[in-house]
């Protein structure tokens, strides 16, 4: 799946996410947390905020379920959907990916037949050197830990890799819950590897470290020529994402 996209700036505690081209102003006073039946649901003022698809917000945990409250009990006099990242995962979990589980795990599985760890550059030395001492750790974990076999080469020429590590990474993927399968499904494309995003979902990184492996080449031709200023901005966008999905999966 590719990025989840931003959350819809429609909300209203009694109807749900309301489509509106105007900016809503905040309407409760107090974010909390409360259990409910197997789970923990936000509320807003004793009422439960809803999805896009009309669903309340019912989380598995009272971790995830705090940190949407928070997100909700940070926003100022106007709702800000951008600040709201662990609310778009929790709706998106609850509205679409519980209903297309098996076509996430496919994609998420289709990223280890290209995974940014197996292709390692061809020149220069330096880069390669620390390219394969970075990565080839990972690739070992993904055998040991895994039973994830994937093979590396050089260059961009695509190697195909072992159909048994693919059907491993989606059975791996579906034993997921709805939100940590949203989760992995965010992170895999984020970091182009589901090697460093199974990492990341299972605490073997920090999203801080999954994100730095997955950006070796860029950070080495930053040290050749120099930041970019737009692209530095999008950088840490993507660094602040990983940082984020680390605390989601830890919260679950």
């Amino acid at each position: 799946m590719s990025h989840i996209p931003p959350l819809d700036p429609r909300v209203a505690a009694k109807k749900g996410f309301r489509e509106s081209e105007e900016r809503l102003k905040r309407f409760w006073t107090e974010a909390s947390v409360a259990s409910e039946g197997e789970g923990f649901v936000v509320l807003l003022d004793g009422r439960a905020p809803k999805t896009p698809a009309h669903a309340r917000i019912v989380l598995p945990t009272e971790a995830a379920a705090r940190m949407v409250a928070d997100e909700w009990a940070a926003q100022g006099e106007f709702i800000d959907p951008g600040t709201m990242p662990a609310t778009r995962l929790a709706a998106t979990a609850i509205d679409r990916v519980s209903q297309t589980r098996e076509p996430v795990a496919d994609e998420i599985a289709a990223y280890v037949g290209s995974d940014l760890l197996c292709y390692l550059a061809e020149h220069p030395g330096n880069l390669v050197a620390e390219q394969a001492r970075e990565w080839a750790p990972w690739r070992d974990w993904a055998s040991g830990e895994l039973g994830v076999q994937v093979e590396a080469t050089q260059g961009i020429i695509h190697r195909p890799q072992p159909p048994e590590s693919i059907a491993r990474v989606r059975d791996l993927a579906l034993e997921l819950d709805d939100f940590a399968l949203t989760g992995l499904a965010t992170a895999v494309p984020l970091l182009g590897s589901a090697i460093l995003g199974l990492a990341l979902q299972r605490g073997a990184l920090s999203g801080q470290a999954a994100f730095d492996l997955s950006r070796l080449d860029e950070a080495f031709q930053e040290r050749q020529w120099g930041i970019d200023a737009d692209n530095a901005d999008r950088t840490e966008a993507r660094r602040a994402e990983a940082v984020l999905l680390d605390r989601w999966f830890r919260a679950l």
